[in-house]
């Protein structure tokens, strides 16, 4: 995972210039094209961490959609087996980091027999789910860890490579390289390091976030939970206000993620309450902001400490809040996991206990 980390800004950027240049990106975004004008609808499935990949590629390629002044709602996530259970007519973009899940085929198959064009980002277009898929984007980067950090950054940036095709407003890899980059350069590991010791003793940690940074928030919670084995738990900004906070006290730890800069005034105004009542109780809080959302929020409101993001105002705003909050994030649990004494490469499987148990939910 250490390896992984270290190696994504270069592996996005060239992952991006790659999509970008041998038309699997510009095939894409001519099948969102093709939806948009039939009024079909879009859907991206995935499975755990290609879940909120998923999530991400949906909040980007509907930013790009938007943009380029297409009709209908866009592009809209949902999990794989719900989708494989509910298929739906029009375009089915499936994301599988090694192309063999089982719930994600079945969705791209459920998809199939009802009509609908198929996509696939996957690390292959070997990959056995990725046979009779119309479009593949290969990723060609290859998680070494099964605590997914490349797995969920891949997909981002395929969705970054179709987003540029289809607005026509190409993504310059270097700006990708230098903002995933920032998320591990000496301040933010410095910082990591103290959010990592602040939370080691936290049960459970809970992770919030609002707009694009909610999927950001569940990709932490399932690294917390497969990587350090603490309990963990996302909510969105606003749920968390309604009825939640009777279950947290001063062993709760808390990590709200906030780089989205629409409706940012909004979302960081309501963030601040959001702090202040978790002070009142006594939550350990970190941040994950952006530069400027950094600056409007006091630091006494996140005891912890807190990674800064760098705006990054030519890149699309979901697609700088998701790749900006990816490679901080991930260094969080894996200096947590050190702490903790854990090893998040296996996900628990050296137990026999956990292995068993996985065993019985491969399909």
């Amino acid at each position: 995972m250490t390896e992984m980390i270290a190696a994504e800004p270069a592996v996005a950027a060239r992952c991006l210039g790659r999509l970008a240049a041998d038309g699997s990106a510009a095939g894409l975004a001519g099948e969102l094209r093709l939806a948009a004008a039939a009024g079909a609808p879009v859907v991206v499935v995935g499975c755990g961490t290609s879940e909120h990949g998923a999530i991400g590629v949906a909040a980007i390629m509907r930013d790009a959609w938007r943009t380029a002044g297409l009709a209908g709602q866009g592009p809209i996530p949902e999990q794989a087996f719900e989708a494989s259970l509910e298929p739906h007519p029009g375009l089915c973009i499936a994301v599988s980091h090694d192309g063999g899940t089982w719930a994600t085929t079945r969705a791209i198959e459920a998809a199939r027999s009802v009509g609908a064009r198929t996509a696939m980002i996957t690390v292959s277009g070997r990959a056995p789910g990725a046979q009779g898929v119309d479009i593949v984007l290969e990723t060609l980067e290859r998680d070494q860890s099964y605590c997914h950090t490349v797995g969920y950054m891949s997909p981002l940036v395929a969705a970054t490579a179709v987003g540029a095709a289809l607005t026509g407003r190409p993504v310059d890899p270097a700006l990708v390289r230098e903002l995933t980059a920032a998320g591990i350069d000496s301040a933010a590991t410095a910082a990591a390091e103290v959010i990592a010791a602040g939370l080691a003793t936290t049960r459970p940690i809970l992770t919030i976030g609002s707009g694009a940074d909610r999927g950001p928030a569940r990709e932490l919670v399932l690294k917390l939970e497969e990587g350090t084995w603490i309990p963990a738990a996302s909510r969105n900004l606003e749920t968390v206000a309604h009825g939640h906070l009777p279950s947290t006290n001063g062993s709760t730890g808390l990590i709200l993620i906030l780089t989205e800069r629409r409706a940012r005034a909004e979302r960081v105004a309501r963030a601040r309450q959001l702090l202040l009542a978790a002070g009142v109780i006594g939550i350990r809080v970190a941040g994950i902001f952006s530069a400027d959302v950094a600056e409007a929020l006091d630091p006494v409101l996140t005891p912890l400490g807190r990674v800064v993001v760098p705006e990054a105002p030519d890149l699309p705003a979901p697609v700088a809040a998701l790749l900006g909050t990816a490679t901080p994030l991930q260094l969080i649990v894996e200096r947590l996991a050190r702490i903790v004494g854990t090893n998040p490469d296996p996900i628990r499987r050296t137990d026999p206990r956990y292995a068993e148990a996985a065993a019985t939910l491969e399909g």
